[in-house]
């Protein structure tokens, strides 16, 4: 009935089926970092970090996922064509990394459509040179119909340790329009973001199977006790948050 929702749907059952290999990589470094307490951390620009903000910080999420937001980066900068000149600046994302606790055996999602532009090539090795796992969502069809903006030559696909493919269209809009050029309705969020609350899901499951009763995750801080409980969450797993809780 609704050609994006069909879209999307068609998407979801690939992603599933196709996917589900490198999922489950993902799932189990997730678990172990969890379980031996490494960090985990997220990075996205400009649109590609609003799956950083979907896990960061809200009920039902994983408290031991740490944002890493780059200022010039967010979607309320102005002029917001700005956030296109610093995604291309190649150093902007080693100056990023060098803020980040990264250790040895922690965890970094990656996520970027094209995975061609230096600020998510540079963030990818800092990290990776620092010891740190690399998970990259990204479109493997488009990532490999361009060039990469870095000068390592590298795509993110080709810096990460798992790569998930969120199997969407080349350039990402997924509807074409009669009469229209550009197709509408972009795909990368909402897949995404089903992949990485797939995987936030499986590792908490995961993690009540190895005995553990409340697996970091966020209580609503609007229902009885949830403010209890998520503080003494925090306190369990202080020395993997690093944002100021309170």
């Amino acid at each position: 009935m609704y050609q994006y929702m069909d879209k999307v749907q068609a998407l979801l059952t690939t992603v599933q089926k196709d996917e589900a290999p490198n999922i489950n990589k993902a799932i189990e470094l997730l678990l172990q970092a969890n379980l031996s307490k490494h960090s985990i951390y997220i990075f996205g620009a400009s649109h590609a970090g609003i799956l950083a903000e979907e896990m960061y910080y809200r009920a039902g999420g994983m408290m031991t996922i740490n944002a890493i937001f780059g200022r010039e980066l967010m979607l309320d900068r102005k002029p917001i064509t700005f956030t296109s000149k610093m995604e291309r600046l190649e150093g902007y994302g080693t100056a990023l990394a060098s803020t980040v606790p990264f250790q040895k055996d922690d965890v970094l999602i990656l996520h970027s459509v094209s995975g061609r532009n230096p600020v998510i090539i540079d963030l990818g090795l800092a990290a990776k040179a620092r010891g740190v796992k690399i998970i990259a969502l990204t479109n493997l069809t488009y990532s490999k119909s361009v060039t990469s903006r870095h000068s390592s030559g590298k795509r993110l696909f080709e810096i990460a340790d798992v790569v998930i493919d969120n199997h969407g269209d080349i350039g990402d809009a997924t509807c074409p329009i009669p009469r229209i050029n550009q197709k509408v309705g972009p795909t990368s969020t909402v897949i995404g973001a089903a992949i990485l609350n797939t995987i936030i899901v499986e590792v908490c499951q995961q993690m009540v199977q190895h005995g553990i009763q409340h697996p970091p995750i966020f209580y609503s801080a609007n229902l009885d006790g949830g403010d209890k409980l998520n503080r003494q969450l925090h306190d369990e797993y202080r020395s993997t948050i690093h944002y100021q809780y309170s």
